[in-house]
Formats: structure tokens, sequence, C-alpha cells
């Protein structure tokens, strides 16, 4: 899993690249599944707080974007893994279920062309 974080209109601190690669942890049992995750911390101008966003891209095509809105940086990152961890966990088991269906519908099909039909 490629990992990218970016600030706009504010730099990242060590400090805080630590804590956000901490919070990643939770999210290792998709490290497979995820290719590239790109999150931005947005620092509003009018007002104060954060605004948090991550773009997931799947190894089956699938992108997701996750966004929230946040006073605290810290308190904006551990939500936003959450819902990175909810949403790689859904998106998980869409494609388990989409490759375990496709297996039970392929009925056993019986072709008798030899009929009674002269």
């Amino acid at each position: 899993m490629n990992i990218t974080v970016k600030g706009v209109h504010y730099n990242p601190s060590d400090e805080t690249k630590e804590f956000l690669n901490k919070k990643l942890e939770k999210i290792n049992f998709a490290d497979s599944s995820i290719q590239d995750l790109e999150i931005v911390m947005l620092r509003e101008k009018v007002g104060q707080g954060f605004h948090v966003d991550a773009h997931m891209h799947f190894n089956w095509g699938t992108r997701k974007t996750i966004g929230l809105d946040c006073y605290e940086l810290y308190e904006g990152i551990e939500l936003i893994v959450d819902k990175i961890s909810t949403a790689a966990r859904r998106e998980k088991g869409k494609v388990k279920n989409h490759k375990k269906e496709r297996l039970e519908i392929e009925p056993d099909i019986d072709l008798d062309i030899d009929s009674d039909k002269n």
C-alpha cells in the first residue's frame, strides 16, 4: 500500500505524521487490497478547523473518497482512520460476496441432446 500525506495551507509536522502512521496500523488487514491511500489535510482559511480527505484506490479498480471537517487535527485523524477502516472492510466484503455469488450462480447444466422428438 502506497501512503501519501499532503497538507494544504498546513505543513504536517513529524509528530503528526508519526501519529497518523500509528493510527494507520489499524488498516493493516487491507494492505493487500488497497493500492494507494492519499490523505489530504486542509487548514480552513476562514474560521478555525481542518478538513481531512482520504482517497483510497483498491486493486480491483474501485475508488473511494472520504472526507470530514473537524476543529482539532488529531481528533480528525482518528475519525478518518476509523472511516477508512470501515470503508475497507465493507469493500472487501463486497468483493468476497461477489466472488461467492458467482460461484453459487453457475448452475449444473445438463444438456440432453438426444430427444424423443421424431
